[in-house]
């Protein structure tokens, strides 16, 4: 399991975070810094940086191409994301 935003669910340690995402029904990842627009699933190869999160504190990961561990806590980013 991971903890998203608060929330626990069911993750398979080894799938990318952004699968574990989906199937929970999480589509917005983060929120762009000018306009505050939200942003998920786009390329799903790590090239277009939409479904970047912060993950363990860690802002800017791309959840597309980042298998998920257990315990892995995971949080929507707001605009460049800051270091926790």
């Amino acid at each position: 399991n991971i903890t998203v935003d608060g929330k626990k669910i069911k993750a398979r340690e080894g799938e990318m975070i952004i699968a574990a995402l989906l199937n929970a029904g999480t589509r917005i990842n983060r929120f762009t810094s000018k306009y505050k627009e939200p942003r998920g699933l786009f390329c799903g190869i790590g090239q277009c940086t939409d479904c970047i999160m912060t993950v363990n504190g860690i802002p800017n990961v791309r959840t597309c191409v980042t298998p998920v561990e257990e315990g892995m806590v995971v949080e929507t980013q707001y605009g460049r994301g800051e270091w926790g």
